[in-house]
This record gives structure tokens, sequence and C-alpha cells, in this order.
């Protein structure tokens, strides 16, 4: 496949038979990044030599707000772990998370303000601003950066993962599972390893460029305008790799309702148990 060939491939996985960008720049670092896929099936594989290391350095290297460096990792590979991990993602509204317990490796990005809050403690000092809202959004976008350098540096070395949001579905028990100090709560979890390629994933469709992008000013469009394009782009994915008909639509109904809290609207409540003031 020629280089033209294959970015062309790459946009059309991207937005099916939406209008694609007909500008990109392109690079390996772009391609690889437009050929991002969630891989939730793998090999036996454990993570190769140098592999968590190598996603550590990755992920040290994002922007962290004004050099505080609140977030930290938990890597777990034991098997009881992991079983509980995927028995802590299961919920009233989602199953199937097997594969947890099954990835070589379950990484837990942990927004982290618990180190600097000793620190301000023991120099004599008041760590005040753990008590509001910014600071707890400041950590949590901290671990959100990281984690993504991470999963991008495990793709460059031929691994692949996905994210774990439904981790927070339990956040009290997943908190005590692994000994989290006080200032400190999991994001995400993410499931990485070595994609099994029997079971191979594939790139979903995301909606066209000008719904996401404003130039200047935000500009409200009625929903009548786009979403029609990309509930083809959705129904044909999920066609061409066989999965249950349903539409995009259903999905943000479903996700816009208590039922798929699944335990997340409890989060408040740990958080202030566990320091955060949320002021």
């Amino acid at each position: 496949m020629t280089d033209l060939s294959q970015r062309d491939a790459l946009l059309e996985a991207r937005y099916g038979q939406q209008a694609t960008p007909e500008n990109i720049i392109w690079n390996d670092q772009i391609e690889a990044l437009l050929a991002h896929r969630s891989v939730r099936a793998f090999t036996d594989e454990p993570l190769p030599d140098g592999a968590l290391e190598t996603v550590v350095a990755a992920a040290q290297s994002a922007s962290t707000s004004s050099n505080l460096h609140q977030w930290s990792l938990v890597a777990v590979s034991d098997p009881e772990t992991k079983a509980e991990l995927a028995r802590l993602t299961h919920g009233v509204e989602f199953t199937g998370f097997e594969f947890v317990a099954q990835a070589p490796s379950v990484l837990l990005w942990v927004a982290d303000m618990s180190r600097n809050h000793a620190i301000s403690v023991e120099l004599g000092s008041k760590p005040v601003v753990t008590d509001y809202v910014d600071a707890f959004l400041m950590a949590s976008i901290d671990a959100a950066l990281a984690a993504q350098n991470g999963l991008v540096a495990a793709e460059a070395i031929g691994l692949g993962g996905v994210y774990l949001g439904s981790l927070r579905n339990h956040a009290k028990e997943l908190a005590d599972l692994i000994g989290l100090p006080s200032y400190a709560y999991v994001v995400f979890g993410m499931a990485i390893g070595t994609p099994d390629p029997h079971r191979p994933s594939a790139v979903h469709p995301r909606p066209a460029q000008d719904v996401v992008l404003h130039r200047e000013r935000y500009r409200t469009r009625p929903t009548e305008e786009w979403i029609e394009d990309y509930e083809t782009a959705f129904k044909d994915f999920r066609a061409e790799y066989g999965l249950r008909d349903k539409t995009w639509s259903h999905s943000v109904v479903v996700g816009m309702g208590l039922d798929y809290m699944d335990g997340r609207e409890n989060l408040r409540h740990t958080l202030e148990e566990r320091g955060y003031l949320l002021r």
C-alpha cells in the first residue's frame, strides 16, 4: 500500500463517508495517532522487558501543571488483583470486562496530591489548595496527560491498550485494594499488552471535524445538521464488524442516564473522604 492510499485508508477509517480534512500534515507520528484503536484482546505474553519503564518515561514527558507532578501510576500484574479489578469494572449497565483479568498488565493512573500535601505540611505550610475544585482538576488533568503519552508510547513499541473509566464505579473499594493514601484517587485504569492478532480491533469512526472544531468562537449547531452523517458512519462500522445494530444516539442516551453511573454517583462522597473538599 502506498503512503497515499494508506493515509486515505486511515482517514476513511476515522471518518467513514463523512467529509475528511484534505490538508493533514502527514508524518509517521501522525499516522500512528490516526491509527489508534482500543485493544481488548491480548496474547498471553507478559510485557516486554523495559516496556513499563518506557511507558512511564513517556508519561513523565507530558506537560504537568506548574511542574508539580501530581500523578502516580500503580502497575498491576498479579492475577488475583487483576481478577478483582475485573470485578470492580462490572456494573448494572456494562459487563464483558473479563479481558481486564486476562491482560498482562493493568495500569492505574492516579491523581495524586498526597506527595505535595505531605511536603507542604513537613515544611510548616498549610496546603489549602487541596480543598478546592481547581486543584482536583489539576491533578486529574496531569494524570490524563501522562496516561495519553503512556498509551502512545505503548503503541509505538507494539503494544495496545484500552482505558477503563469504569474503575471509578467503585472508587472507594479500588483505593482500599491498592492502598492509596489520602489526597489520591484512580482517575481511570488502562489494560495493556500485546494485541492478539487472531482477535484484531478496529479504528472507530469519529464525527466530522466541523462538529468539534470551532474557529474563533464556539458555534452551536442544530443536531440535525450533522447527526445523520455520523450515524451512517457509526452504523456502517458496526455492520462491517458484526456488532449488534444500534444507533450512536442510543449510546448517548444510555451514557447520559443514571444507570450509566453504575456507582459513580457516589464518587464525590468518596473523594471527600479522601481529603478532597471540592470547594
